[in-house]
């Protein structure tokens, strides 16, 4: 039987902000709350929290097992073989990527990439090539067959650390990129991942202004909530990847809009 997991990537480790996944937001920690939405994506069977085989990752695999997702742990800095790994753990046929810095991920958006990769039959699929969303709500999945040729093959050093960069630029991979409808495009600037001191923060107080409104937790709910206290936005707007924003989309991808279904080429 085919099998769709999630496979979020989590370690203690971070120059920026150390332990960031295991900080606290409220009810749950970064961690938590990211696994948390990832089993709720549409599509997934299975989440699996892929951290490290040292010491510090004993707390991540428990505290992933503690919300019902599977724990692997595998190489600190050969990412790319421990999401193998972990793909292999769960007999995982697609893998769909979200790290473990985004407590804001939306199950519904993933399950929208989850349900394109599904209807164009597409090697590879993602959201942020290029980015059109809120940084914080990228996913991507690709298949097994792809996950275990890039094992295989990729030598240079970022595309071990980083999972899927040989996928994204090899020519015969047939890849797609969904885009963020007209309406919503506006939104791409606003930054919900953890990375430094000031995005913590703001997750802190966003968490908190959404537990307040008791609204659908959805990135749209976010976006309401943020409009209605411009403050919480300015809280971390000094860390916006403007490189991100800029960056043109990459050679090879079929670019389309829409909702599953309803998908239109571009």
């Amino acid at each position: 039987m085919a099998v769709t997991a999630a496979i979020i990537q989590a370690r203690m480790g971070s120059t920026r902000l150390p332990g960031k996944v295991m900080q606290r937001l409220g009810r749950r920690t970064v961690l938590e709350e990211c696994l948390t939405r990832c089993l709720a994506i549409p599509g997934i069977d299975v989440v699996c929290c892929a951290t490290v085989d040292t010491a510090e990752g004993e707390v991540i695999a428990e505290a992933a097992q503690r919300v019902g997702c599977t724990a692997f742990r595998g190489s600190e800095s050969d990412v790319l073989a421990r999401y193998a790994g972990a793909a292999r753990l769960v007999g995982a046929s697609q893998i769909m990527r979200v790290t473990s810095d985004c407590p804001f991920i939306d199950p519904v958006l993933c399950g929208d990439v989850v349900a394109l990769q599904r209807e164009a039959a597409a090697d590879y699929a993602t959201n942020c090539a290029p980015s059109s969303y809120p940084h914080g709500l990228d996913c991507e999945i690709m298949t097994a067959d792809w996950l275990f040729r890039a094992e295989r093959e990729a030598t240079l050093t970022p595309d071990r650390e980083h999972v899927s960069p040989y996928i994204r630029r090899h020519p015969d991979c047939d890849r797609v990129n969904l885009q963020a409808a007209p309406s919503d495009t506006g939104h791409a600037a606003l930054r919900m991942t953890v990375d430094y001191p000031e995005d913590l923060e703001f997750a802190r107080a966003l968490a908190a202004a959404l537990e307040a409104r008791d609204a659908p937790q959805d990135w749209h709910s976010i976006v309401a909530a943020l409009a209605e206290t411009p403050a919480l936005a300015a809280m971390n707007a000094a860390r916006i990847d403007h490189a991100r924003l800029s960056a043109p989309a990459p050679l090879g991808f079929r670019q389309v809009r829409g909702t599953p279904g309803h998908f239109t080429p571009l």
